[in-house]
């Protein structure tokens, strides 16, 4: 029997639905961001619902930088521009450019607004995809510039935990799918990157869920050795699998004593504290040719 699956809109205009015979997908027009995550054989929402008490967003799109600048500000070409941490993006509404049963593409392109932050022209698609149990996103950047132009871009799905009420937040653990030795690079009060990485794995590939284990920021680390994180609980069948590709930087985050955690895939990565404010020095910034694109994929499998 063939999968049936449709896309809709609601009557304001502003959401969009994918849906399946196992999923349910939610996305708002603002900021392209995902709304609700739901499984249809588990019966479980897997996306935070955004209670503003402990943050208010579901899943932010980092576009065209990730994380803060030194001073919220860059420079390029001897001009000083101001943007602010993430980008705007997040904040912008997106326009529905193709669908399918199984597929939306929704679209940014830069505009006057844009323009006084970020002097480049781009088009910027997310194509978010249903397939069985599994969602995937994929950001598509394309320079319809003269010039070449450096951009970042990442993601911030957070996801519920517990999944279940009958579960606590530290029932829960993230296994990587490698083992991993790196450290984790300091976040400064200015929201900057530290110097220098602390100790973090071990040739380990677990990371056990508590609340305290946020109570300094994200988890921020560089090149890891692994390609998805799943997450589990002993006790429960249900988790998920994220994977990623060529995404060089991972934050893992949870505002302070929430129930949810951020698996943040980036290409790209906030200021460090030494950072020049040139835009062509900032780390992880990724260089487009006129007429050059470029593509970057994260999925989650929901069980």
């Amino acid at each position: 029997m063939p999968l049936t699956k449709e896309l809709k809109k609601t009557k304001d205009n502003t959401m969009i639905y994918l849906e399946n015979t196992e999923l349910k997908i939610a996305i708002s027009e603002k900021g392209a961001e995902l709304q609700t995550v739901f499984n249809k054989d588990t019966q479980l929402e897997y996306l935070w619902e955004g209670d503003p008490a402990f943050w208010g967003k579901k899943s932010p799109v980092l576009f065209p930088i990730v994380g803060t600048l030194k001073n919220n500000q860059f420079s390029h070409n001897g001009e000083n521009y101001q943007l602010s941490r993430h980008g705007f993006a997040r904040d912008k509404v997106f326009k529905v450019t193709a669908s399918s049963n199984s597929q939306v593409i929704l679209t940014l392109d830069a505009d006057t607004e844009t323009l006084t932050q970020y002097p480049f022209l781009f088009r910027f698609n997310i194509v978010y995809e249903i397939h069985k149990n599994k969602l995937s996103c994929t950001y598509q950047i394309t320079n319809i510039d003269v010039k070449p132009f450096y951009f970042s871009v990442g993601a911030h799905p957070a996801f519920k935990v517990p999944l279940e009420e009958a579960y606590q937040f530290n029932d829960y653990y993230l296994e990587f799918s490698q083992s991993e030795s790196t450290g984790k690079w300091p976040i400064t009060a200015e929201g900057l990157i530290d110097e220098n990485p602390i100790p973090f794995f071990h040739s380990n590939s677990r990371i056990n869920l508590s609340k305290e284990l946020f109570y300094g920021d994200a988890l921020v680390f560089k090149h890891l050795n692994s390609s998805s994180i799943r997450l589990s609980n002993d006790q429960s069948k249900h988790g998920f699998l994220f994977s990623w590709s060529e995404f060089p930087f991972m934050g893992i985050w949870s505002a302070k004593d929430a129930p949810f955690v951020c698996i943040e895939p980036w290409c790209g990565i906030a200021d460090s504290v030494n950072a020049t404010g040139e835009l062509r020095d900032k780390e992880g910034m990724i260089l487009l040719t006129p007429g050059q694109n470029t593509n970057r994929t994260w999925s989650i499998e929901l069980y």
